[in-house]
This record gives structure tokens, sequence and C-alpha cells, in this order.
């Protein structure tokens, strides 16, 4: 009998262990990211618009713009418009870690628009911040890898 039961334990805890590394494999599975994707920037300077979303019209603000002013202030704003990732109303208030792949310059942001580039529209504080080299400037867009991350909210 108590044999039994150990090889029963020893039987549960290997299916927990594989339970656990595909629920691993499917959470990174489903994490979305692109690579060598085009970045403008757009004046949305939400610091001097007191961080409405409907003073700078933005589409997400028919859903976030009654967020508290905490959660619009946290990271820089993003329009998004990439070619991997959920469009319109469902990538509202997500965020994107971006990356300058030119000098590996990174920023965390807030989706809060739409745009029409096939890229990302950073505001321009988070486009300087990850501009170190001021390339982006001289030829009006950076390329960035992007993946959608928790906001932490």
């Amino acid at each position: 009998m108590g044999m039994e039961r150990g090889v029963v334990m020893m039987v549960r805890r290997s299916w927990t262990v594989v339970l656990v590394v595909v629920c691993a494999v499917v959470v990174g599975a489903s994490a979305q990211s692109a690579s060598n994707v085009r970045a403008t920037y757009h004046l949305y300077n939400p610091q001097d618009n007191n961080w409405d979303l409907l003073k700078v019209s933005a589409f997400c603000a028919t859903w976030d713009a009654d967020k508290p002013l905490a959660w619009r202030q946290k990271y820089g704003w993003t329009a998004f418009c990439g070619p991997v990732g959920p469009r319109g109303q469902d990538s509202c208030g997500k965020c994107l870690r971006v990356t300058n792949t030119g000098t590996g310059a990174q920023a965390t942001v807030r989706i809060v628009d739409q745009c029409s580039n096939g890229g990302l529209d950073l505001d321009v504080n988070v486009f300087d911040q990850i501009d170190t080299d001021k390339t982006g400037h001289a030829q009006g867009h950076l390329i960035v890898n992007y993946e959608f991350v928790n906001c932490g909210d």
C-alpha cells in the first residue's frame, strides 16, 4: 500500500510538471512581437495636453479617456498599426516594449491611437528617448522591434 501511494504521488508530480511546461509554451507562443518595423513620430505631447486623450483626438479616447491620470501618465504614448497584434479597440491600452534596432535603446509605451503607416507612430518624446544617436530625426523614422508586454496596471 505504501509503495502504491508513492507511485501515485510520483505520477501526479510528473503530470504537474508536464502541465506547467505546456502552460509556459502556450504563454510563450501567444506573446506577440514584430521585428524591423518602421516607427515615425507624432506630436501628442501629452504633458502639454494634460494627458487628455480627447484633447489629442486619440482613437482610444472612446474607451480610455476616463482612465485615472496615473494610468494615462504611466507610459509614453503610441499609435499602433504594426504587422502583428490586435487591431482597433482590442489594441487600446495595451503596452509594447519598443527597441531601436540601431542602438538597442528601449521604451515601454501604451497604445492610445491607430495609424496607417504599417508600424508605430510614437509620441515625439518617446521617439527622442530611443533615438539616442539622432539618426531617426535625420531620416524621419526609426526601425524598431516591438513586443507586447504586461502594463502592470
